[in-house]
């Protein structure tokens, strides 16, 4: 287990962040597992990087999750919209999943949520096959409340599991 006290902060992503997400970009595992095309030219993944730097929107918030100064994945709160959101992580670095990076993240980005933008419920949605995912969730408080859907994960079709908390 990785000494996470005081160690993980969500911060603004920074142009300068592109650097990593190109790291990322070439990891397998991690582009499998969150969607990612694989093989993305540099020049589409810093227009999408621009893009989320620069983001605007009242209705999505996307943070850097930075770990002993170092940015190690993104996190989300989209569809906000009368009190609620939906949360969404990434880490980046698929070495530190599992080791409870996800579980300190998720607490500080529902700690903003809930100071910064007066969201009271959270909703969040995982894989069947995403175990870790889950306990994470659920650890945290978030009930299972549908099972509606299916989708790709790790190169596996897989049932999505809704969550909410609050």
């Amino acid at each position: 287990m990785i000494n996470k006290e005081n160690s993980i902060k969500i911060r603004p992503l920074l142009i300068d962040d592109i650097k990593t997400v190109l790291i990322w970009s070439k990891d397998d595992h991690f582009c499998t597992a969150n969607g990612w095309e694989t093989n993305r030219s540099e020049e589409e993944l810093y227009t999408w990087w621009i893009r989320c730097v620069n983001n605007e929107s009242e209705h999505f918030i996307r943070k850097g999750i930075e770990y002993n100064e170092k940015l190690i994945g993104y996190v989300d709160l989209a569809n906000i919209k009368e009190h609620t959101a939906e949360y969404g992580i990434a880490i980046g670095e698929s070495t530190l999943w599992g080791h409870g990076i996800g579980y300190k993240t998720t607490l500080c980005m529902i700690d903003y949520g809930f100071k910064k933008l007066g969201i009271k419920v959270f909703t969040a949605e995982t894989h069947e096959t995403n175990s870790r995912s889950q306990k994470m969730l659920e650890k945290i408080g978030f009930r299972e409340i549908s099972r509606e859907g299916t989708e790709e994960y790790l190169g596996v079709e897989s049932q999505l599991i809704q969550y909410r908390l609050g």
